[in-house]
């Protein structure tokens, strides 16, 4: 017995017998064709249970076409395929109302489930305005099949208000993320706010979130609305969330319940409707066990968990991150150069610490300082090593600390022996650890605390306030 009736339109005719092969042996029905007219033929005769659709075919976009088919049968699902792997493509697909998009090339089981899900799945036949057309100034940059996974994400979230937390390490575009779902959603004719808890004080942390009344503390001359205010209707990305301090978290949360809060020294709640995009580089859960960070914060923000894999992961993308890079740079008055195939090679062989910012700087400097219209491997090897004078001591440095915190511990364990009691373990673990290792990274990286905060994996207003709270001594040692 069939499942159902697919309709295949792609003028590809591989991809058309792969599929007819594929969903068949699967129990499907299927009738494929090459035009965007055979679709809406079938369509248009009541035929149909799914459509497979590739986006480009010869008579027509499958993105004009596609609203027809939604207007007419708006409870029929359309699983959208294409080679233009962007963003762009994801973000309309699903303003469109398309049931989902996959890129090619895809894995047959894959689409195979996703079609099955596409039945199984009661449509609500909601369509949507489509409003993102061309791809130019587009964020989000690769088509590697890790960016493949963050452009369908962000397309299904730009079609809802759920709180979104974006994790990734520092320079992968968290901001960029979180700024794409603002432009592309439902709230972007509110304003997008973004606020950056490590830069700011932790005691004005506040006040610069809810705002403050004339006279509620020192060298408040005058009211002022604080980001909440200013993002009303709009979205609030709070980036860097786990250097928030605990009691600006327990107000953070109480709005996120609420839905209202009271600016400092008010009295009067104000109502709020503003959606909330946080991010850190940290790890929360880390965060938690240390009674840092709030566990029932951190579930009310983690609604969709959003992670940005880092330029290592995707190595396939940047070529296509230069080309965009150097557009940028041209917009800016900057010289258009060409990296050769060897200088390719010679950037997806380096190990990108700074993730795709620090790609981006190295681009515009290259532009900026290089003579040759094409930039070949011996300039970007001198460039990436002038950059990397310290990676091979910071390696050594790594090891060394890694055999330093195991006797350490071997230490510990051997002193209390059978004695060590069964609670409070990670708790004096770390208390007799933590001192020694951040002293360890200090003197590794010669007193530098930015260093020694990307060696330990932590903001450098973390590591200052341990610094402090454990009377660390900071020497600087001169270079050698």
């Amino acid at each position: 017995m069939s499942k159902g009736t697919v309709l295949v339109a792609d003028d590809d005719r591989a991809i058309r017998t792969v599929l007819t092969q594929a969903l068949g042996r699967a129990g499907f029905d299927v009738r494929a064709g090459d035009t965007a007219a055979s679709l809406w033929q079938w369509v248009s005769n009541g035929e149909g249970d799914v459509i497979v659709t590739d986006v480009m075919m010869p008579d027509q976009n499958a993105f004009d076409v596609i609203p027809r088919i939604k207007k007419l049968r708006p409870d029929l699902p359309i699983i959208v395929i294409s080679a233009k792997n962007t963003l762009g493509t994801a973000i309309t697909a699903a303003e469109k109302g398309a049931f989902d998009y996959l890129p090619k090339p895809f894995d047959l089981s894959e689409l195979t489930a996703l079609v099955q899900r596409a039945v199984d799945t009661p449509n609500d036949g909601v369509t949507r305005k489509a409003e993102a057309g061309d791809d130019d100034g587009l964020p989000l940059v690769g088509g590697s099949p890790a960016m493949q996974e963050i452009y369908r994400a962000v397309a299904r979230m730009t079609q809802n208000d759920l709180s979104v937390l974006i994790t990734g390490e520092s320079g992968t575009g968290k901001e960029l993320v979180a700024k794409a779902l603002h432009d592309f959603g439902t709230r972007k004719r509110g304003q997008f706010v973004a606020l950056n808890m490590a830069a700011i004080p932790r005691e004005l942390i506040e006040s610069e979130l809810f705002g403050h009344e004339k006279g509620s503390f020192t060298g408040a001359n005058q009211r002022m609305d604080g980001r909440f205010a200013q993002a009303e209707g709009g979205t609030l990305f709070l980036d860097e969330i786990g250097d928030m301090p605990m009691e600006t978290q327990t107000r953070l949360l109480r709005v996120l319940q609420e839905g209202e809060y009271t600016t400092i020294g008010g009295r009067q709640p104000i109502k709020t409707d503003v959606r909330v995009i946080a991010a850190t580089h940290q790890d929360l859960r880390r965060l938690i066990r240390q009674g840092l960070f709030r566990e029932d914060l951190y579930f009310r923000l983690n609604v969709v968990p959003l992670r940005l894999p880092p330029l290592r992961e995707r190595l396939e993308d940047i070529e296509e991150l230069v080309r965009h890079f150097m557009a940028c740079g041209a917009d800016e008055g900057l010289s258009v150069k060409s990296f050769d195939r060897e200088a390719i090679d010679a950037l997806k062989g380096h190990g990108w610490p700074g993730n795709v910012r620090e790609l981006e700087n190295l681009v515009r400097r290259l532009s900026a300082l290089h003579a040759d219209e094409v930039i070949g491997a011996e300039a970007v090897r001198l460039e990436l090593s002038d950059n990397d004078i310290a990676a091979p001591q910071t390696q050594q440095a790594g090891n060394n600390l890694t055999e330093s915190l195991h006797f350490h511990l071997s230490n510990y364990f051997k002193g209390h022996g059978s004695s060590l009691p069964p609670n409070g373990l990670y708790e004096r673990v770390m208390r007799e650890v933590e001192t020694p290792l951040i002293e360890l990274c200090l003197e590794a990286t010669r007193g530098n605390q930015i260093k020694a905060a990307d060696l330990l994996g932590v903001n450098r207003n973390t590591l200052r306030k341990k610094i402090r709270d454990l009377n660390i001594e900071v020497v600087r040692s001169p270079k050698k």
